[in-house]
């Protein structure tokens, strides 16, 4: 083999190898990067967790319903910073999976949705640290953005981004512990007032009523249920995505 073609193969070789998607590991963080739906569980419980107040309220008393009224308005601002974690850890796998190769993501919409400030919700858990985590995630997400697809970018954004998404998926696991509680304290309303008014339900002249009644009872049972395995499976999705950050994480060289 002339020596010309011999340079010409293995300035080739180098090549490749320091490009995104030619590395086991490379395939690796794909694989990561694909797991990002499982973060859609966290986003439709917390629309559940808005959408609170107006499932409860025909169940209300009226002094219950003021009460519930003033909250329902802190809980919608609230609400908005809880659906940018979401937003903004998924911006980043998806960000790590571009870097690797993967062609799939069209990140435009999530870059400009994270690029916005969240602040601190502290009565609901959600606290300054998650808030500065966020931060600091969402602009790394931004600057990776930008980056060519190449192995030492995803390494340099897993590495700085390690803490961030720690903390990000931490205020997630929290905040799901609230959508779990308010679950429970909604089902002891709506649950509470059917199970109290049945009974003085006059099963000769309300029949109808009374029907409807047990069918609202029976399923929004089902629905209480349901909703408490869910809230167990989404947690299950954050902390299956943190052990599979984890690990790829430790594979980085401490140096750059």
């Amino acid at each position: 083999m002339k020596l010309p073609r011999l340079l010409l193969i293995l300035f080739l070789a180098a090549l490749l190898a320091g490009c995104a998607g030619s590395t086991p590991r490379m395939a690796e963080v794909r694989e990561f990067a694909a797991q990002s739906p499982k973060l859609n569980a966290y986003n439709e419980l917390t629309e559940r967790y808005c959408s609170t107040y107006p499932r409860e309220q025909p169940f209300l008393s009226a002094a219950a319903d003021q009460r519930e009224k003033v909250l329902d308005a802190e809980r919608q601002d609230a609400c908005r910073d809880f659906l940018k974690l979401q937003a903004g850890v998924q911006a980043y796998m998806q960000v790590l999976g571009t870097l690797a190769g993967d062609q799939q993501y069209d990140l435009n919409d999530q870059i400009k949705e994270i690029g916005t400030g969240i602040k601190a919700w502290p009565d609901t858990g959600l606290l300054d640290r998650h808030v500065n985590a966020y931060a600091g995630l969402a602009r790394l997400v931004s600057r990776a953005f930008t980056r060519p697809m190449q192995e030492n970018a995803v390494d340099d954004l897993m590495r700085d981004g390690a803490q961030p998404v720690q903390e990000v998926l931490d205020a997630m696991r929290t905040l799901l512990r609230l959508y779990d509680k308010s679950n429970d304290n909604e089902q002891r309303i709506v649950l509470g007032m059917l199970e109290t008014e049945i009974p003085f339900v006059d099963a000769e002249r309300n029949r109808l009523l009374l029907a409807l009644a047990k069918s609202q009872q029976q399923s929004k049972t089902a629905e209480y249920r349901l909703f408490g395995l869910r809230y167990t499976l989404a947690r299950k999705n954050l902390d299956a995505i943190e052990r599979s950050h984890r690990a790829l994480a430790a594979q980085i060289p401490q140096s750059k």
